[in-house]
């Protein structure tokens, strides 16, 4: 039988050749497309499904509705607390904060029929809510599983900061409906799209003091709070 003599040059370049395809690949998939969803903006976000639903991991970041049309920023508190539209807001009026923690919204912004959230996405309920509080064990221990590990971002004692299915809970704090903003690295604060009654709407919260993923009393829809997106 004849033997085939692989040349070293041809092989160097053969090796070389499998290892670029496999880099490729490998690229390909951390960059997985599924796995990441961009608003308005061109802000991306990556996602995460938790037993039934999927997540954006990140806080909302969008300026724009999802048709395009501008949602107004409104840094002065005179104005903030007599809107009855949407608005947002970068906590202490600093854009440096809101690449961290996401921008606040009040609940107009939430309940515009333009809606904040992307295509297929939308700004969860407080069900939707619920259901990630029972899928994590109850109210009492879910929070310490969202929370982000360490004291980067939460204050001490950052209390049961566990992050066990990878949803980076952050301390974003809010804006009342006075205007003032505060628990920066306390408190994380997110609307749900349930409304109360005309005058208030549902906030979904963590605070670095306890394990809980707590409904707080409903809350004025003229306060500022982050938000999350979940699947449609």
């Amino acid at each position: 039988m004849k033997k085939i003599h692989i040349q070293p040059v041809f092989f160097v370049y053969l090796v070389l050749a499998f290892s670029l395809i496999a880099g490729c690949k490998k690229d390909d998939s951390d960059d997985n497309p599924a796995s990441t969803v961009k608003d308005a903006d061109g802000n991306v976000y990556h996602t995460l499904t938790i037993g039934t639903q999927t997540w954006m991991v990140e806080n909302l970041k969008t300026t724009k509705y999802r048709n395009g049309n501008p949602i107004p920023q409104v840094a002065d508190s005179a104005q903030w607390i007599v809107l009855t539209t949407g608005a947002f807001c970068y906590y202490d009026n600093t854009s440096t904060i809101g690449d961290t923690y996401g921008l606040l919204y009040n609940w107009f912004a939430v309940n515009d029929p333009r809606n904040i959230a992307p295509k297929g996405w939308h700004v969860a309920t407080s069900d939707e809510w619920n259901t990630l509080n029972a899928f994590l064990g109850g109210e009492m221990v879910s929070g310490g599983k969202l929370k982000e590990t360490g004291s980067t971002h939460w204050n001490s004692p950052y209390t049961s900061a566990k992050d066990e299915v990878g949803f980076k809970a952050l301390p974003g704090g809010g804006r009342t409906n006075l205007g003032n903003f505060q628990n920066l690295g306390k408190q994380g604060l997110w609307w749900t799209s349930t409304e109360n009654n005309a005058a208030d709407a549902w906030p979904r919260g963590l605070s670095s003091d306890f394990a809980m993923l707590f409904m707080s009393f409903s809350l004025d829809k003229n306060s500022g709070f982050t938000v999350r997106c979940i699947k449609d």
